[in-house]
């Protein structure tokens, strides 16, 4: 029984992915803005929180950093970092083949900008 419980604990954790996982490879979309980084984050947040309430958004040393997911798992960040006329944001999300009821993520990046 304890082979079996412990299984199951590595199976669930080799499902985890962190921010920096997901950062570790390109970017699904890159839009710039002339909006400063801390106007971009705030308009785009609301409608990260409206897809999913636990959305996160904080400060980094180079701008603003959204997080999106559930329980362990990590499916969307959004990096937004201070360019010369305004904001680069970089989407960064887990799987292609989950984007079903994600699009709106995508879209709030445009209206946005």
């Amino acid at each position: 029984m304890r082979l079996f419980v412990g299984a199951v604990a590595v199976a669930l954790l080799a499902g985890c992915s962190s921010p920096s996982d997901l950062m570790s490879s390109a970017p699904a979309v890159t839009v710039t803005s002339t909006k400063a980084p801390k106007a971009f984050a705030l308009c785009v947040f609301p409608e990260w929180q409206e897809h999913n309430s636990n959305a996160s958004m904080s400060e980094t040393p180079a701008g603003y950093r959204l997080v999106s997911g559930f329980a362990q798992q990590t499916d969307d960040v959004l990096d937004i970092s201070h360019a010369k006329s305004g904001s680069v944001a970089k989407l960064y999300q887990r799987v292609a083949w989950s984007q079903l009821g994600r699009g709106a993520l995508r879209d709030s990046l445009q209206k946005c900008r």
